[in-house]
């Protein structure tokens, strides 16, 4: 037996290094540990036959390593696994990690794998068992503890040991007639003994604790839903959601010939079957069972989130059972924080969200989350935050969530709104503290965030969930959260350019404005959306929401509003070509914001001003005039309109034809921008730099900044942005006139 064995490691050896594949990618690529080919190669272990099988498809050796493999030694105790299953797609790192340590010796010798329902924990452990079976002379026993069969009864740790007992041949005799003592007996039973044990479905930690062996040389594979945070020494394999290729590869393999061809349908299948292995292949059993779907047809019908849950049900196997049971182990707290979850907008909930949502402090629902973490009902994706994949989400909605009382849902929601839209008023403040606001919260503290800083990292993550609220506010009715939200939302639209949410949620405040009749809230909404459709461009609609909101104003009386109106058509006249007159409207909306003491827009008018001198080729004014914009700008501490001020500067060097001064002023517009967060003013500037190489004839150099505006920001509007326009007509050797650029208001 022993020379079969060096027998069959040599040729292993040999065809692997034929093959060029070191041990750890052969590993890899037949799903056991590197230290296991390493055995094998030495002639120290034997092989299972599905991994000899998988070693000879893998190295090509058309049954040579098959005809080589030593027979399987007869076992005085039997292999008391389930069938392993041809289905198991993809787990080659999970494989891996169980292979070293089911190989090991000494402790720890407990493995707990942990995941969501439907994840394939008995499937990975029952392979990972039936390939280690031949390193256990004295048998591999399997016990299924019943914790996540539907309608069953958990089986109880001393049933467990009885069969155990019978298993490891114990004779009658030496059992006790009552529970106590049995403990005792099994570990004695275990001493120098190699057996492997699978415990699959366990609930809890103590249904097991008298189980796990004491005998170092044993192993034991433990599945469950729940962490089993009390077994401490125990190694843990996380078993989640599969990648998207394999999640394919699984329902193609599953789901029959039609759907072995299908490309992205089956890619929509897989998302909607959230990649976990237990929906996929009921989905995949339904699309085999019914011809009249084409895969097209199936994966649409998937996209019903209304339906999904009923379709992934095939009469025997249920993704909604098994959720429900995961939901059974937890109690109404977290059940009650678990359906609320559902109502939260995006995929990722931040722990201060949930505490909101939950109506607790952030360090109850810190707990809470944690618990249903442990039950793999979300799982932490950061320190402060939750995720909820798409299944589960709709499970919570569908079935838990209703066992909250509409009113308290309400009170949720209200809650959420609330907590967020301060906490995005607050962040605004810090974006642009002088900015005029009205109709918003005015008890709102600084406080929020630490900085500045602090307060531009929030937001760049937690934007898209405050676009959805604020839609969700709309829908609910509660018109004032929703104007207010996309208000405090402008601060950082405007410093990222993010024209489609921005243009969404002041529409949708215009409609709210406009139906809780709110005139002033309607005229600045309108007023801040033709902002974001100048900057992006698109002029006509810019100067008609102008015009809209300055009638409002009018109508109400609202002087600051009016003023700000008249500004914006100004800047719109600018970049339509109208210097003249844009120079001369801009001189009196000047002089109306120092009347009306907002210091902030005055600075920013008189950067406009310097723009429509600078298209007007009065350049000497216009390097003074944005000078000194930048100077009032920074005894106000507006980091934003200090970079915009220098480029405005930089921009009226260069179409004098003072390149290295506009050279240099792009530069210490760079950093500015750089240190402010403004990716659009940086490129601007590597832009404007860009422009001043290429006019001097160092086009290699001008292409590596043009190619690093690209980078920070492709969207640079010719239409009102000079250096844009510039640009493209030095690329095309044309002459290029002057342009306007850089407004803000």
């Amino acid at each position: 037996m022993a020379e079969n064995n060096v027998e069959f490691g040599a040729e292993l050896r040999r065809r692997r290094e034929t093959a060029g594949l070191s041990q750890v990618v052969l590993a890899r690529h037949v799903h056991c540990g590197k230290s296991w080919i390493s055995r094998l190669e030495k002639g120290r272990g034997m092989a299972s036959p599905d991994l000899v099988q998988r070693l000879d498809e893998v190295l090509e050796a058309g049954g040579a390593l098959m005809a080589l493999a030593p027979e399987e030694r007869p076992r005085s105790t039997f292999i008391g696994l389930p069938a392993v299953t041809d289905r198991l797609v993809g787990r080659g790192g999970e494989l891996a990690k169980i292979g070293v340590f089911v190989q090991g010796e000494g402790n720890p010798n407990v493995c707990v794998l942990t995941g969501p329902a439907g994840a394939g924990k008995t499937s990975l452990a029952v392979r990972a068992a039936s390939d280690a079976a031949a390193l256990f002379p004295d048998g591999c026993l399997y016990i299924d503890f019943r914790a996540c069969t539907p309608g069953a009864t958990w089986l109880a740790g001393h049933h467990a040991l009885r069969s155990l007992l019978t298993a490891l041949k114990v004779p009658d005799e030496e059992i006790p007639p009552g529970d106590a003592g049995l403990a005792g007996v099994y570990q004695n039973a275990l001493r120098g003994r190699r057996v492997l044990f699978v415990f699959d479905n366990v609930g809890a930690s103590d249904q097991i604790e008298a189980l796990l062996p004491a005998e170092r040389a044993c192993r034991a594979l433990v599945t469950s839903r729940n962490r089993l945070n009390a077994l401490d020494r125990a190694v843990a394999v996380q078993v989640g959601a599969l990648n998207d290729v394999d999640a394919a590869t699984l329902f193609r393999s599953s789901g029959g010939e039609r759907a072995t061809g299908a490309g992205a349908a089956v890619e929509q299948i897989a998302v909607h079957c959230a990649r976990l292995p237990l929906a996929i292949t009921i989905a995949a059993a339904r699309f085999r069972a019914d011809p009249i779907w084409s895969i097209e047809e199936f994966a649409a019908e998937l996209s019903d989130e209304q339906a999904r849950l009923e379709l992934l049900d095939d009469g025997e196997r249920s993704v909604e059972a098994a959720f429900a049971l995961s939901c059974n182990a937890i109690d109404d707290a977290e059940r009650r924080m678990f359906g609320l979850l559902a109502l939260h907008p995006a995929r990722r909930i931040r722990v201060d969200g949930a505490a909101a949502l939950a109506g607790v402090s952030v360090a109850r629902a810190r707990r809470l989350l944690g618990r249903l973490a442990d039950a793999h009902l979300v799982a932490y994706e950061t320190t402060d935050g939750v995720v909820m994949h798409d299944l589960l989400r709709e499970f919570a909605g569908d079935r838990i969530l209703p066992e909250t009382a509409p009113g308290e849902r309400d009170a949720a929601m209200l809650r959420l709104l609330d907590h967020e839209l301060r906490l995005a008023e607050s962040c605004g403040r810090h974006l642009d503290p002088r900015r005029h606001r009205v109709s918003m919260i005015a008890d709102v503290p600084m406080d929020g965030f630490a900085d500045r800083d602090n307060a531009l990292e929030w937001i760049r993550s937690e934007w898209p969930v405050l676009v959805d609220l604020c839609h969700e506010a709309a829908a609910r009715g509660r018109y004032s959260e929703c104007w207010q939200l996309s208000f405090a939302l402008r601060d950082y639209f405007f410093l990222a350019k993010l024209w489609d949410p921005w243009i969404s949620t002041h529409r949708i405040a215009v409609e709210c404005a406009r139906a809780a009749g709110a005139e002033r809230e309607a005229a600045i909404a309108l007023n801040s959306l033709g902002i974001a459709h100048a900057d992006r461009g698109d002029l006509s609609a810019a100067e008609a929401q102008f015009h809209q909101a300055l009638r409002l104003f009018r109508a109400i009386g609202d002087e600051h509003g009016r003023t700000s109106a008249l500004s914006n058509i100004a800047w719109t006249a600018l970049y339509l070509g109208r210097s003249q007159q844009a120079l001369r409207d801009l001189r009196t909306v000047r002089q109306a914001y120092q009347r009306l003491g907002n210091g902030r827009n005055a600075a920013i008018t008189l950067r406009a001003i310097a723009l429509a001198e600078t298209e007007l080729g009065a350049h000497p004014d216009a390097v003074e005039h944005a000078l000194q914009a930048r100077r009032e700008s920074e005894m106000l501490d507006l980091s934003l309109d200090v970079a915009m001020s220098v480029n405005c500067s930089a921009w009226a060097r260069f179409q004098s034809g003072d390149l290295d001064a506009a050279a240099a002023d792009y530069e210490t517009a760079s950093s500015l921008a750089e240190r402010c967060g403004s990716r659009y003013e940086a490129a601007r500037a590597a832009t404007g730099l860009g422009n001043v190489l290429a006019v001097t004839g160092r086009i290699t150099e001008a292409a590596e900044q043009w190619a690093r505006a690209d980078t920070l920001h492709r969207s640079l509007e010719p239409a009102v942005i000079g250096e844009a326009r510039i640009r493209s007509t030095i690329w095309l050797g044309d002459e290029a006139p002057g342009m306007s650029n850089g407004r803000r208001d």
